[in-house]
């Protein structure tokens, strides 16, 4: 389920206007059934031991769980944000929640990573 980046930013009560003026980048996540998703429809989740400014995931874990990277330039809007990565990355936020994919997700609609380790939950609005 590909939307649109306009799409996108009316879902989530962005101001699109205001992304587009600038230039930059807005989060290219949206919602489906309650959970956010990234623009190719693919389940997003958080990771317990996360902070508001930083990530815990590095290395395997981020190869397991690829965080949802953010261009340089990327502008926060509302509840989304960015953090930077320990090699200078960026990498969208949620309320406070750095924001990652899974890799046994192979099709939009999964969730199999919901609950693992009792630390991956569904990203939800």
């Amino acid at each position: 389920m590909k939307l649109p980046m306009i799409a996108l930013s009316v879902a989530l009560g962005l101001s699109a206007c205001d992304a587009y003026a600038g230039g930059h980048a807005l989060a290219p996540v949206a919602e489906a059934n309650g959970i956010l998703v990234d623009e190719a429809g693919m389940s997003l989740y958080t990771f317990v031991p996360d902070t508001a400014t930083s990530s815990a995931c590095y290395g395997g874990c981020a190869r397991n769980w690829p965080p949802l990277a953010a261009p340089a330039d990327a502008d926060e809007a509302g509840k989304f944000t960015t953090i930077t990565r320990n090699d200078g990355s960026k990498q969208w936020a949620y309320d406070g929640q750095p924001l990652y994919l899974w890799v046994n997700d192979r099709t939009p609609g999964d969730e199999t990573g919901d609950g693992v380790n009792g630390t991956r939950h569904l990203a939800r609005p």
